[in-house]
Formats: C-alpha cells, sequence, structure tokens
C-alpha cells in the first residue's frame, strides 16, 4: 500500500490532469465543464442611494462591452480575446475563458433607469443605478355614496 508523505511530488497527476484539460477541450461538447463559466462574476451592493454592480473583466476593452437595460433586466455583454500570435495548441492550461459572453441581471425595483451609468477602469467594470424614491403610501378618501347596488 503506498503511503502518501508530505512533499512527495505529484507530476503523474499534473500530466495527467493536463492531458484531460487537452482532451476536454478538443471536444466541443465537454467545453465548459472543468473551465467554469464563460461570464465573469458579478458583486452587487447597496447603498443609501443606489446599487452599485461591478465586475472584474480582465483582458476586456471598453470598447468591447455593451451595457443595455430592458424593463427591470440589467445585460452584460462582453467579448474577451486572448494574446495576439499564440496558437491555441500552444495553450498548456487556460483558466481564462476567451470569445464572447453575455450576463442578464434583475433589477430590484424603483429604480432611475435613465440614470443609470457605467464606468470602466483598470479592467473593472463599475455600474450605478441610482434609486427612485418609493412611492409614499397615499390614503384614498372612501365618500359616502348613494345607496344603489353595485351592479348598477
Amino acid at each position: 500500500m503506498a503511503v502518501f508523505r508530505w512533499g512527495q511530488t505529484w507530476d503523474p497527476f499534473r500530466d495527467l490532469e493536463r492531458e484531460v484539460d487537452q482532451l476536454l477541450a478538443r471536444v466541443s461538447l465537454f467545453h465548459g465543464i472543468r473551465f467554469g463559466r464563460q461570464y465573469p462574476p458579478v458583486n452587487v451592493y447597496e447603498r443609501d442611494d443606489e446599487f452599485l454592480i461591478t465586475a472584474e473583466l480582465p483582458g476586456t476593452r471598453p470598447e468591447d462591452l455593451e451595457v443595455l437595460i430592458s424593463g427591470r433586466v440589467l445585460t452584460i455583454k462582453g467579448r474577451r480575446t486572448g494574446p495576439e500570435g499564440i496558437p491555441d495548441d500552444r495553450y498548456r492550461r487556460q483558466e481564462r475563458p476567451r470569445g464572447v459572453w453575455q450576463r442578464s441581471l434583475t433589477l430590484p425595483d424603483h429604480i432611475h433607469e435613465e440614470k443609470l451609468a457605467a464606468e470602466f477602469t483598470n479592467g473593472v467594470l463599475c455600474i450605478r443605478l441610482p434609486k427612485a424614491r418609493e412611492m409614499q403610501p397615499r390614503q384614498i378618501p372612501v365618500v359616502n355614496g348613494n345607496p344603489r347596488s353595485p351592479a348598477e
């Protein structure tokens, strides 16, 4: 029985992992299983006067980003390109996905859609969603009317 000792090298397992990664990368059916999601994760924060959405987008240029709003759905689209001049067969490990991606988020109620602002600085997309004033409850007066039936 083999005994694991701290500091023991796992080179055969690293080689096996690399071979499996290359095999799965060649089979389009399995694309994405080992490489995670193809869109960037986002953080959503709530402040007193706004919601703030941030996404880290390394390798993305501002001109490759599009932010859309329709109803209560905010859609972020983008494209990541890899380094120029490196063919796909030269990669030994690729953990940052390349290509076109899209992410849609349902927005909370009471957002000023016309005041939405997006800024891209140092690879971080920051979208500000100012909160609209919530409608205050108002009392509807009830007046004494004719004693007619509701069907009339």
